[in-house]
């Protein structure tokens, strides 16, 4: 969990929780698709979660019994691709004649790509328009789009800043050394976790589920065993305290919106629901 942050006024902010995400989110979709309709298109709300079993391990996968069931998620990730590009709304968009099917696009993401941007913390400049239905359902959430845009996008490129941070750590290094000598007593050559990830084969062809499993429950066990899954999680909270401080005014803005946005998305999905 994040650390508290506090407030310009002093007050303690905090992450909003699972339900309360899922809250914010079920409204945007509602929002996203009342939208659409008013603009003569159709948009089906999505989960926020639609593979709830999947996960994201960054560093190493550290849980044995998710490996047993999932080796290292290829079955997940078949699902996941099937919903990308089977979903209801993709077959709706791909479903609608030539002359519809760029207006409907622009409905949603508005009909130029400019108009709101944002800076990364690397200075990379992201832009997108403010009139499409995307934008719109997020104004009703977060009424101040262009603060809220640039707080999402620091917030959204922290990740990857801190994991850099973390796998360039010596104590990182250190304990992937203990994690690769204990998977080559497993009988799996590999320098690093990152090794590991490079040679499994895509998704659509991945290995036999049992070689997949030996292996991901192999690298889980190596992680426990070898003190890699402690350091790697002490030193992704460790830099994300770091990084939570250097670009604290957007982060206590991402705060503040998603917070203060409960009420209006609890006020949106009661009126849906009573529709």
């Amino acid at each position: 969990m994040a650390p508290r942050t506090a407030s310009p006024a002093g007050e303690p902010l905090r992450e909003v929780t699972e339900p309360e995400a899922d809250l914010l989110h079920t409204a945007e979709q509602i929002l996203l698709r009342d939208c659409m309709r008013d603009r003569g298109f159709v948009y089906e709300p999505v989960p926020r979660q639609p593979v709830p079993d999947a996960r994201d391990f960054p560093y190493v996968v550290d849980e044995p019994e998710w490996a047993r069931r999932h080796g290292y998620g290829s079955d997940l990730d078949r699902k996941r691709e099937e919903i990308s590009t089977e979903g209801v709304n993709e077959l709706y968009f791909r479903s609608l004649p030539q002359e519809r099917r760029a207006p409907a696009i622009a409905a949603a993401n508005g009909s130029r790509p400019d108009g709101l941007s944002a800076r990364t913390p690397d200075g990379l400049k992201i832009s997108r328009s403010p009139d499409g239905c995307q934008s719109q359902a997020e104004r009703g959430l977060y009424p101040d789009l262009a603060a809220w845009f640039q707080a999402r996008v620091t917030v959204d490129s922290l990740p990857p800043l801190r994991g850099a941070l973390v796998i360039a750590d010596g104590e990182f290094r250190g304990a992937t050394r203990k994690w690769s000598a204990c998977m080559n007593a497993a009988g799996y050559v590999f320098q690093d976790p990152a090794a590991a990830r490079a040679a499994l084969p895509p998704p659509d062809r991945p290995f036999p589920r049992e070689r997949e499993v030996a292996m991901a429950v192999a690298e889980a066990e190596c992680a426990r065993s070898s003190g890699l899954a402690e350091t790697a999680a002490r030193l992704d909270r460790k830099y994300d305290t770091e990084l939570r401080e250097k670009y604290g005014h957007d982060v206590t803005a991402w705060l503040r919106f998603r917070l203060d946005a409960l009420p209006r998305a609890r006020a949106v999905v009661e009126a849906d629901a009573e529709r």
